[in-house]
């Protein structure tokens, strides 16, 4: 076989041998498992707590009891609820992003998925930070807004891209909104327009009250002056 002679395609001759090798870690036990692995970690702490506690007090009944006034506690204090509350927010989108990168096929074609890097809550929702692999790019994400925010349970999605790094992406999912006013305040303006309109001389809004004033110190009721002559 000479030089310049092509060859042929196959698993010697692949010229990108980790695609494969991140995908076979994305789709094994281990990949499973770091893709789920804030669950796994609560289950975990929770499973060693009820355990300890069943080895303290030496009744299963009672340690259930005694970690269920525990998680009570947590959820009915207003901070480290709403801690917990985000966090479970941030995971969620977690989730969704990844299942919604598959769906819509924003992946290499060796099917590796844009690995999220980081996610921390924001005022209005999460915030994620995406790496994209080669392939991908951030006006592909662009053009999945509407699935995204769908996929997220979410009012809004943006997607902004690093300025300096462009493989970064930087996804905000829109939850809510803060400047939205919690009542609507009803302006007095419509009352005194709507008495305007009662009166029999618009240009003037006179009331009952403004007429029977004198027109002028010591003169005749401003209702005699404005009243038509016969």
């Amino acid at each position: 076989m000479t030089s310049n002679q092509a060859h042929p395609r196959g698993k010697r001759a692949d010229l990108y041998p980790l695609e494969d090798v991140f995908v076979a870690v994305h789709r094994s036990a281990a990949g499973t498992a770091w893709r789920w692995r804030t669950e796994l970690v609560v289950l975990s702490g929770l499973s060693a707590a009820f355990f300890w506690i069943w080895s303290q007090l030496h009744s299963p009944a009672l340690a259930g009891l005694v970690l269920a006034a525990f998680l009570g506690i947590v959820f009915g204090l207003p901070w480290s609820r709403r801690f917990i509350t985000a966090r479970f927010w941030c995971v969620l989108a977690r989730h969704r992003f990844q299942r919604l990168c598959w769906e819509v096929r924003l992946h290499t074609r060796a099917g590796k998925l844009p690995p999220v890097l980081w996610v921390r809550p924001t005022k209005v929702g999460e915030r994620l930070f995406t790496w994209c692999p080669a392939g991908v790019a951030a006006e592909d994400f662009e053009r999945h807004t509407g699935e995204l925010r769908a996929a997220c349970y979410a009012r809004e999605a943006r997607v902004t891209r690093d300025t300096q790094w462009s493989q970064l992406v930087i996804i905000d999912i829109i939850r809510r909104d803060t400047l939205a006013a919690a009542h609507t305040v009803h302006s007095p303006l419509k009352a005194v327009a709507a008495t305007r309109h009662t009166q029999p001389n618009p240009a003037i809004p006179a009331t009952s009250t403004m007429l029977a004033r004198p027109a002028w110190p010591g003169g005749p009721a401003l209702r005699d002056v404005l009243a038509p002559e016969d």
